[in-house]
């Protein structure tokens, strides 16, 4: 439940202006505030890092470019922030790679899934 600033009366759900005193409802915004050279910069990095390894370092390339795109995002006012790490990426992912291996590339399909959903579980609203 929301409450209005000025006056402490509690707003109703999607409420534009408070029904007390008339004080608008500001919203919360939605934004992400990185920018094209840093993208860049860091698309680069994260290739460098996976060709350079031959694949081994892809957790960390995953978790880099993650923490860089989540430090930036700021949802409903908040701005978010990305824990994980690669070394926590790491087994998930061997394990991802045994079972594309053993099933002829089929798994692969769930791989993709299976980080972005490791990876949401990382993200947190800073306070």
């Amino acid at each position: 439940m929301a409450f209005c600033k000025n006056c402490g009366t509690a707003l109703p759900e999607g409420s534009g202006f408070c029904t007390a005193c008339g004080t608008p409802v500001v919203s919360k915004v939605s934004t992400w505030d990185g920018g094209v050279f840093d993208t860049v910069v860091n698309a680069i990095v994260c290739s460098l890092i996976i060709t350079f390894t031959c694949g081994i370092a892809t957790p960390w390339a995953i978790c880099y470019m993650m923490k860089f795109i989540i430090s930036h995002a700021i949802i409903d006012g908040k701005r978010m922030s990305f824990d994980g790490t690669g070394a926590q990426l790491f087994g998930n992912w061997i394990k991802w790679f045994l079972l594309t291996l053993v099933t002829c590339g089929i798994y692969s399909f769930w791989v993709v899934p299976r980080v972005y959903k490791w990876v949401a579980s990382h993200i947190h609203a800073q306070d």
